[in-house]
């Protein structure tokens, strides 16, 4: 499949689908991410450092901003060294920080709007996150730990165990569902991360590093995870560093200085992502044909 690559120099990235003409046949879904003309900058005069510029507005002069859509179902990995506003990008799509300028629609919520207990109340039911440190509570049993944000958004308890169970059964830890942190592995300790973010069926996965403390094996069996998770349509953004992980990507930005320099399309946004199609072309042809993305899923509710 060829890469198709795309400058942001211009400014604004046009919605998606806006190519379609009308009446061509039912609209998509709004994406999951829409970001316009975003600024981070700390200091002031002269001392001023900005985290995220964008390029330069050819007028002024001055930072016009990063601009972007995410469609729901995409895949997208957001790459870039220390100092490049990955991790500040990140801190704001995850409505942990607030921009300096622009706008930033989440859903079809203008979070720049919100205060402080309504951005807790995005952060419970937009974003399931996952962290390269793993943020499990010590001595609590795997199946408290996912049922923790049920909790918080006020599930019955009945409701929050059937929905913590089919998230544990998604990641292959529903034998593990009784076991403490320092029982797991470090990858058993990351799938239940991975099981806690997505038991709220949130618009979208933001992960931070996933597999950062991890061991290669535990490393594929996570991706494997977030893969077949994006497969049926879930909406997930990872931040990397490394090549290898942004492979399993349907999308790469890649980010110097606060800009997006390259934005690359790896794999269409239906569908799964690059690394699990090959895998199921690889099984198709050798005549082992993959089955559904069902089961556990259905119990958790809401998004795919």
């Amino acid at each position: 499949m060829g890469r198709r690559s795309r400058s942001h120099a211009a400014g604004a990235q046009a919605p998606a689908g806006g190519d379609a003409a009308a009446g061509a046949g039912p609209q998509a879904p709004p994406p999951v991410i829409q970001v316009r003309h975003l600024t981070k900058s700390y200091g002031h005069g002269d001392a001023t450092v900005h985290a995220l510029r964008g390029p330069d507005d050819p007028q002024t002069g001055q930072p016009a901003g990063v601009s972007l859509d995410i469609d729901q179902g995409d895949f997208v990995a957001v790459m870039g060294s220390s100092g490049s506003g990955k991790s500040t990008l990140m801190n704001i799509l995850g409505c942990l920080d607030i921009p300096t300028g622009g706008r930033y629609l989440l859903d079809g919520t203008d979070v720049g709007h919100l205060d402080e207990n309504q951005l807790s109340l995005v952060r419970n039911r937009k974003i399931g996150f996952i962290f390269q440190s793993f943020n499990l509570v010590p001595r609590t049993t795997a199946l408290a730990q996912v049922e923790l944000p049920l909790a918080y958004a006020g599930v019955k308890a009945s409701e929050r165990r059937k929905r913590a169970l089919a998230a544990l059964a998604l990641v292959g830890l529903s034998g593990r569902a009784d076991h403490k942190p320092n029982q797991l592995s470090g990858g058993q300790q990351q799938r239940v991360a991975v099981a806690r973010a997505l038991v709220t069926a949130p618009a979208m996965l933001l992960a931070d590093e996933p597999t950062g403390n991890l061991d290669s094996r535990s490393t594929e069996e996570v991706l494997t995870i977030i893969d077949g998770l994006n497969a049926t349509g879930r909406t997930v953004v990872l931040i990397t560093h490394e090549d290898e992980v942004a492979e399993h990507a349907k999308r790469v930005l890649r980010l110097v200085d606060g800009q997006i320099i390259s934005d690359v399309r790896q794999g269409p946004v239906v569908g799964p992502p690059p690394v699990l199609a090959r895998q199921l072309a690889g099984r198709s042809v050798a005549g082992h044909p993959g089955g559904g993305h069902s089961g556990p899923a259905a119990l958790i509710g809401g998004r795919p």
